[in-house]
């Protein structure tokens, strides 16, 4: 597992009082009992889930996956996309561990909305990669914030993270908004013909820290 410290930044936003922290309820799931936390944001009833293991209250080193919905492929299977593989293996990461947080966001599309998504999905069968078509669209390469994240740790009790992610702006972003990063865990999936492009281009344009293949290990090993 790999241990990546992020430098410790201090804050530059004041924390947010976005959210009202609207109903909870233990659901039995196949993986066991999540604590299921339902977030509503007071700006745009915007609601956002907490799945909950053990009791992260004043505990440091919390594993925390943020993860922003993707309908595509969580719910209809889409392969264009490793997005419901990260959910599937946050989730049994925290359930096996009998410790963390699984943050699902309703970001959908990087923030672009579904419909906006799929408009984008048209754009990139003609040749454009993710974040060309995006802007295409007039939109940004993402739109997603994490100061709802933020708050929703606050409310939680979190002291620090251990956070389950690929992406370094997830870290920058937690930092940002007074979320002590303590390490990163790095969200292993496994590609396909449909999606080895669009991993690829995050890794080459965003520098998402994916491996791909084999010799990606080989590298990290001899770099760290």
């Amino acid at each position: 597992m790999s241990d990546t410290r992020p430098p410790q930044v201090l804050p530059t936003r004041k924390p947010t009082q976005h959210l009202e922290r609207y109903s909870e309820a233990d659901v039995p799931t196949t993986r066991g009992v999540l604590k299921t936390i339902v977030f509503r944001d007071k700006r745009n009833g915007r609601e956002h889930v907490a799945l909950v293991v053990g009791e992260p209250a004043g505990l440091d080193g919390v594993p925390v996956r943020i993860h922003s919905e993707c309908l595509t492929s969580e719910v209809f299977g889409s392969l264009k996309c490793d997005c419901r593989e990260q959910l599937d293996r946050a989730l049994d990461f925290v359930t096996q561990n009998g410790l963390g947080v699984v943050l699902y966001l309703r970001q959908e599309g990087r923030g672009i909305g579904l419909g906006n998504k799929i408009k984008a999905y048209a754009l990139q069968s003609k040749g454009l990669d993710t974040y060309e078509a995006n802007r295409q669209l007039g939109f940004a390469d993402d739109l997603r914030s994490y100061d709802v994240a933020a708050e929703m740790l606050r409310s939680l009790g979190v002291q620090s993270v251990d956070l389950i992610t690929n992406n370094p702006l997830k870290i920058a972003g937690l930092v940002e908004e007074g979320v002590a990063v303590r390490r990163r865990i790095p969200s292993r999936t496994e590609h396909n013909p449909h999606n080895v492009d669009y991993l690829k281009t995050k890794r080459e344009r965003t520098g998402h820290l994916i491996e791909l293949f084999a010799e990606d290990d080989d590298t990290e090993a001899k770099a760290g």
